[in-house]
């Protein structure tokens, strides 16, 4: 064994010798996707979408396309008020609200009367989506779009679309439907589990 007085980090790790930088790298992929094998786990993440509005519904569909993208097996359940992300008329429901979102930036600050006055919603909603466009980030239509492209799962629940009164036509194409138990029998499973 050889003693050195530099620090761990300091000591800079070499291939073992006679294999190149590039075999080694080989072999620790080789290695890693191994372990991704026997871990299906690893490779799934399971999202839950809660929340109806415009600002919300970038969250689930951002970091479900981004989990697809990577090569995770993703599913993202709507409940409640997340069924407006997947719901025909998304366009028309998806809006946010300046009242009662503080962190809402509006170009002076306004008293909380003036935000709830008619036409408020309708503008700041206008004003998210020119700032998501401006910023080149997708609007709801092209995550949508991207989703189904990288076969992530859209799961409306049954027991929501009950209570609201929604049937299958009442939402876009290839959303699945089934109850919390078949959601939760995957999610336990799922290496990434998130409720946003």
């Amino acid at each position: 064994m050889v003693e050195t007085n530099a620090s761990p980090a300091a000591v800079a790790p070499r291939a073992p010798a006679g294999l190149s930088e590039d075999e080694v790298r080989r072999i620790v992929r080789s290695e890693l996707e191994g372990v991704r094998a026997a871990d299906a786990g690893t490779r799934s993440a399971a999202l839950i979408a809660s929340k109806g509005t415009l600002d919300w519904a970038y969250p689930p569909l951002i970091l479900a396309t981004t989990a697809a993208a990577s090569g995770m097996r993703t599913s993202v359940f709507f409940t409640f008020y997340g069924l407006n992300i997947i719901h025909r008329n998304y366009e028309k429901l998806l809006k946010v609200s300046p009242l009662g979102n503080p962190d809402m930036p509006m170009p002076m600050p306004m008293p909380n009367f003036v935000l709830g006055l008619p036409g408020m919603t309708p503008m700041a909603t206008r004003m998210m989506k020119a700032k998501f466009k401006g910023k080149n980030v997708s609007g709801i239509r092209e995550l949508l779009e991207a989703c189904r492209e990288l076969d992530v799962r859209l799961v409306a629940c049954q027991m929501t679309m009950d209570v609201f009164g929604y049937s299958a036509k009442d939402f876009i194409d290839g959303v699945e439907f089934a109850g919390a138990a078949a959601f939760l029998a995957e999610a336990r499973q799922a290496h990434l589990t998130l409720f946003i």
